[in-house]
């Protein structure tokens, strides 16, 4: 049984009243419900190209707007000037575990998330877990508490790399097998693409961003495809993680917004050892 169809249960949002946005069975009802509104929009004969520019073009910045850095190698998370005027307080360290509520998740997803916490790697910054594998995106505040979780379409290449340069290409010269999302840690902040539209930059340079799903084109069944419960139609991307729009108005866009996040994507081609420096969180003690 996929992630996709185990998740039935509801997870917490953040501590104010709001609604409860955490199911990723939420996601997929609320998916459903607005395939009919998609469908008509798609009629309403824009160009289809216009439906996958969001997905893999190099994207002009706007003014005002934070440009994350990838963050594989050498650190570049220094020249990232926060939008806030002095740091969150700083995570407490060493205590253990993320907390993912009773929202379901493949054991390399909790391993993740767990030395994320233990570790203090996303540096007191919320963060985003995406495995690629069960096309699923989890996002946490800054202290491992899971603030929502939801169903995602990723690039239609399997693989954990970026071609070079593939974010100063032309669409027309990007070849399927190129059309990946890259696994690692991205320092990622909101922005906006060329048409205006809000985003979450997570690899500038790859043209890679985590952003509303695109309907425009209706011969992709992006919607449709966010609401089945099985991750196998999940691929149709450039590259870029489309979640539900409402995802991202109620859960992304808050938790990003004022400070730099960091994403995880998990990869598929290779183990998770071999892309990050985690390490298993030991279950703690009963007292």
């Amino acid at each position: 049984m996929t992630m996709k169809s185990m998740n039935s249960m509801n997870s917490a949002l953040p501590a104010s009243p709001q609604p409860q946005w955490g199911s990723a069975r939420r996601w997929i009802a609320i998916i459903a419900q607005g395939l009919y509104v998609g469908a008509l929009t798609a009629g309403f004969g824009f160009a289809s190209a216009l439906a996958t520019a969001a997905d893999g073009a190099a994207l002009a910045p706007q003014p005002g707007h934070l440009l994350p850095a990838r963050e594989r190698g050498d650190s570049a998370e220094s020249a990232i000037t926060p939008l806030i005027a002095s740091p969150p307080s700083e995570a407490p360290h060493g205590l253990g575990r993320a907390h993912f509520e009773k929202e379901h998740a493949t054991a390399e997803a909790r391993h993740l998330a767990d030395w994320v916490v233990d570790s203090g790697d996303s540096k007191s910054m919320p963060f985003v877990i995406v495995d690629k594998k069960e096309a699923m995106v989890f996002v946490f505040d800054a202290h491992g508490h899971l603030r929502g979780a939801a169903p995602a379409l990723l690039g239609s290449a399997r693989g954990d790399d970026a071609v070079a340069g593939i974010g100063k290409r032309a669409l027309s010269s990007i070849l399927p097998a190129e059309r990946t999302t890259p696994a690692g840690r991205f320092v990622a902040a909101l922005g906006r693409n060329l048409h205006g539209k809000e985003i979450i930059w997570v690899d500038y340079d790859s043209a890679i961003s985590m952003h509303p799903v695109v309907t425009t084109n209706a011969g992709e069944r992006r919607l449709q495809r966010l609401a089945t419960p099985t991750p196998l139609d999940n691929r149709i991307s450039y590259g870029c993680i489309n979640v539900p729009a409402q995802f991202f108005s109620a859960v992304l866009h808050p938790a990003f917004t004022g400070t730099n996040g960091v994403v995880y994507v998990l990869p598929e081609t290779r183990s998770v050892s071999q892309v990050f420096t985690s390490y298993a969180v030991p279950v703690p003690a009963k007292p």
